[in-house]
């Protein structure tokens, strides 16, 4: 505990007088006001003295064992304050036996039905002096959340529903803590989420989405339901009935449909190339049951005999050799007939996609003139059948900087006509909601647009279905800010939706991607048959023949089975209803939905140990800790096997289970070497090129190999630069150094890892070949004497290149010994054989007489040899090279300070020789 110092007790004592005046000033007012119009309580930031005016509670068994105080951050000198001048501090004292419980409480007189959230900032000490802090309103209560050290806030918060008005409500604190635990909280807060209405009592939370028109689009797309229910695919409703998943689905809140369209997705024997064989005839089904279920539907025109997306944008193959003009008449007329089609089978098309994710192509157009005057086509098709129908432009890839923007201008300069401008956007790989809102109301604002999602979707299970394996959640690449449940699932779609209404009167809906793709059965064998016979997964065999690259290799079941909204059996998860409950919110009772998996880095030869808790999310989205029971047999094992990765098994209370990462490492001398802290001075940036400024460090996880920093790089210019660290202090001996590369678009490229001593540069060229296709470039053997090592990366590149560098790792790999050579000794004058004037021997080279060991395993051996053709096997070569000659240096690892010893040595001998000679002559004269 800081003590106060002495030249403050004057002033600390003026104030204490100026808070007791002003509280006995204050005592004629009966009630108290509250802190502010959102916030329920009164003097929620002990900014007055509780103990003076009662606005808070204060109780404990043993007033003796604690020391509660009204403190004021002015009194210590290194405290962050919360906010505000004052805060409740606690210690437990050092005399008190055993650990101490007292709680701090305000009581409301009455409080309104409704939902509440509470929240309090504690902080405090760690470990054996930390302070378990449990945060409640009347009988709902957080689980304890310790203290994480001094000025290490956190905040506590979780939400409560009270069915009917409650009166004499008590809402605080309850802290424990053993001897000399001590910390501080500030700044309780209650307020209402909902003000206008009620949740609905369910069986997830949902927070409502305010401002939500009645109109808005809360859409789905289960083109695939056709050959899914041929396939035997049964749907249930909530009761567990079979029912039409359409009717469930309006039960649930939903109003819209989509439907994709392949021209022809059949082989010339007419088998189905799967993915739903979604050609007219299904569209027409699936838009009759849409409108019979009071749905409006959204026909999604590919262009195309199968997957469009933008990797592929390959014309049908009727439309294959036709030139250009008379694609265009055909996008005229196929979207034309299509859609009459559609209209004179009764069915309520509200809009009209003019090809799908058609970021740089469409219908094997990639000219933006051309494909301008494809997207006017359809346009003009739709707009001569009903001009009521809205037409929409798909895209995707929201989170690339100046991509919608570019997209949107480069559409008004070609004058295209259409009235929404279209997003898929699937939280794990296209960034943040903020930014998602951001892009789509600058095309709203700027070029009159109306915006929404065209699909997205959520895991909630990590399980695979059917044998095929699924799109997420992956272990990299991915950004998963969801709890792959239920509650997360409902979460991101939620949160979706709130992204596409912040935009205002302009974003106009949200669509669910293929919510009913689930498995056709258990066994993987007998699926390839379904899926084959009835086209019921994403591709068959049969896609080959138009599709050999992508569908021809990879054929095979559902990869999004996980993401549903019902579970593999056709029972509705909870998280469907999220499309009605955006407009009340729901409740449901309070319980663990996520626990939260650790890892842990630790040093080979540090004491290592994990946590006591561990983190937990709630389904109200809340945080809590709660105990952990680790395997201590398997946690010595690792520790035991030193340097590797390991996973230990934890079991938390209520049986929930929960792994630790463990990765045990030698000693990385690189500094911020992942650049995770923010102090980034240790690194040099330099540019070689016209440009600069394109280096940077870039906050985004699917970027990162680990954590979520990286060093990002693009430039429309020519790419060249270093980022370097020079590291000092190091021990004379042998290292190794590595890094993680990826990125694309380098045709032109010079790329290695170089690390550079006093005299000595050692390089490993790498290269780059796809996004999070990481390259591990490692430089082995490298030699420091002096204590002092320059490490860094070289990325040259052609304009238009990007990609990251991340976590380099320095670690000692060995010792270096210099042996003294071994010297015949001088001979005796009267041996025979031995002449007045001999020299002593210099040992020759190659003998291993006066050579430097090295340890075994070549670790000394500084130069790596070129290998023979046909033996590397795809490895890259390692350089040794001289820094300033450029040439190769011999296989010892000699330097000028060696050579200096040797040469003094040799100076030591001579004289010995010189001064035994002498005597000889004196004995004998």
């Amino acid at each position: 505990m800081r003590r106060r110092k002495s030249n403050r007790m004057i002033v600390s004592m003026f104030l204490a007088i100026i808070l007791l005046l002003s509280s006995f000033l204050g005592q004629s007012n009966v009630s108290f006001a509250v802190d502010s119009v959102d916030n329920l309580l009164v003097n929620s930031g002990f900014e007055t003295d509780f103990w003076e005016d009662g606005s808070w509670a204060v109780e404990t068994e043993n007033w003796d064992g604690v020391d509660l105080q009204h403190f004021n951050y002015a009194s210590d000198e290194w405290i962050t304050p919360l906010e505000g001048e004052q805060a409740f501090k606690y210690w437990v004292k050092d005399t008190a036996t055993p650990n101490q419980v007292f709680t701090v409480k305000q009581t409301i007189e009455s409080l309104p039905a409704g939902s509440y959230q509470l929240s309090v900032h504690s902080m405090g000490g760690e470990a054996a002096e930390a302070g378990n802090v449990t945060l409640f309103a009347g009988e709902n209560k957080l689980d304890p959340v310790m203290t994480k050290g001094y000025n290490n806030w956190d905040t506590l918060t979780f939400s409560f529903d009270l069915t009917e008005e409650a009166t004499d409500f008590e809402i605080g604190a309850t802290i424990t803590g053993a001897p000399n635990s001590y910390g501080f909280i500030d700044s309780f807060n209650l307020v209402s989420k909902d003000n206008s209405s009620q949740p609905v009592e369910a069986d997830i939370f949902v927070e409502k989405v305010e401002g939500l028109d009645n109109e808005f689009i809360k859409g789905v797309d289960v083109s695939s339901i056709i050959s899914l229910e041929n396939s035997g695919v049964e749907f249930y409703n909530e009761a567990g009935d079979v029912q039409d998943i359409f009717t469930t689905m309006k039960e649930a809140g939903v109003n819209y449909s989509r439907v994709r369209i392949w021209n022809d997705p059949y082989d010339s024997e007419g088998n189905g190339y799967g993915g739903g064989n979604n050609d007219l005839e299904k569209a027409i089904e699936i838009g009759k049951r849409s409108t019979a279920n009071g749905m409006k539907l959204l026909v999604d025109f590919h262009y195309s005999d199968f997957w469009a997306d933008p990797a592929k944008q390959q014309a049908p193959k009727a439309w294959k050799d036709l030139s250009f003009e008379d694609k265009k008449t055909a996008v005229y007329n196929y979207t034309k007939e299509s859609l009459q089609t559609l209209l004179d089978e009764g069915i309520d098309v509200g809009m009209v996609q003019v090809g799908n994710e058609t970021n740089g192509a469409i219908a094997g157009e990639s000219d933006w003139s051309k494909m301008s005057a494809l997207f006017n086509e359809g346009s003009k098709a739709i707009r001569e059948i009903d001009p009521n129908i809205l037409v929409a432009l798909h895209f995707t890839n929201p989170e690339t900087s100046g991509r919608y923007s570019s997209i949107a201008k480069t559409l008004d300069d070609h004058q295209v006509d259409y009235d929404v401008f279209a997003s898929s956007y699937y939280p794990f790989w296209h960034g943040t909601l903020d930014n998602l809102t951001t892009v789509l109301k600058n095309v709203a604002d700027i070029y009159g647009k109306k915006v929404m999602v065209a699909e997205t979707s959520y895991a909630y299970t990590a399980k695979d279905g059917d044998g095929h394996g699924n799109t997420a959640p992956k272990n990299s690449g991915q950004t998963l800010n969801y709890p792959i449940t239920v509650q997360g699932q409902a979460n991101s779609v939620r949160d979706v939706i709130e992204a596409v209404a912040n935009v205002g009167d302009a974003g106009i809906g949200v669509f669910y991607w293929e919510p009913a793709w689930l498995p056709v059965g258990s066994d993987l064998e007998q699926n390839k048959l379904i899926w084959e016979e009835h086209g019921s997964g994403w591709a068959t065999s049969y896609a080959t023949e138009y599709d050999p690259h992508d569908a021809g290799q990879w054929f095979g079941g559902s990869a999004v089975d996980n993401q549903a909204l019902f579970d593999f059996n056709g029972q509705p998860l909870s998280s469907l209803n999220v499309f009605k409950y955006v407009d009340t919110g729901a409740v449901a009772p309070l319980e663990i939905d996520e626990i939260k998996d650790i890892s842990v880095s630790a040093n080979v030869g540090e004491d290592i140990s994990l946590p006591a808790t561990v983190t937990v999310i709630y389904n109200d989205g809340s945080e809590g800790s709660v105990n952990v029971a680790w395997d201590q047999s398997a946690l010595a094992a690792a520790i035991k096997a030193g340097e590797g990765s390991y996973e230990i098994d934890g079991t938390v209370e209520g049986d929930g289970a929960v792994k630790a990462h463990l990765q045990i490492n030698a000693k990385n001398y690189v500094v911020n070497s992942s650049f995770e802290n923010s102090d980034r001075s240790m690194w040099e940036i330099t540019y070689d090129s016209e440009t600069s400024g394109y280096a940077t460090f870039q906050q985004k996880a699917s970027d990162a190999k680990s954590g979520e920093y990286s060093l990002h790089y693009y430039s429309g210019e020519q790419i060249d630069f270093d980022v370097t660290q020079k590291i000092t202090g190091l021990k004379p001996g042998y290292y190794s150094l590595s890094m993680f590369l990826q990125g694309g678009d380098a045709d032109e490229s010079d790329m290695y890892l170089y690390a550079t001593t006093e005299d000595q540069e050692y390089k490993q060229n790498t290269s780059v070949n796809g996004w999070v296709n990481w390259s591990n470039p490692e430089i082995k053997e490298i030699l420091v004497l002096d204590g002092t090592l320059t490490i860094g990366a070289k990325i040259k590149a052609n304009p238009g290149a990007w990609g990251t560098l991340d976590n380099f790792y320095l670690k000692r790999t060995g010792d270096y010994v210099v042996d003294e050579p071994e010297v015949d000794p001088i001979p005796d004058p009267e041996e025979p054989g031995t002449g007045e004037g001999e020299e002593p021997t210099t040992p020759e080279p190659g003998t291993g007489e006066g050579e430097p060991t090295t340890p075994e395993s070549g670790v000394g051996d500084v130069e790596s040899t070129t290998p023979e053709p046909g033996t590397s096997d795809g490895e890259e070569e390692t350089e040794l090279v001289n820094a300033s000659t450029d040439k190769e240096l011999p296989n010892t690892a000699t330097t000028t300070y060696n050579n200096l010893i040797i040469g003094l040595l040799f100076i030591v001998i001579g004289f010995g020789f010189v001064w035994r000679k002498r005597k000889y002559l004196k004995m004998n004269s």
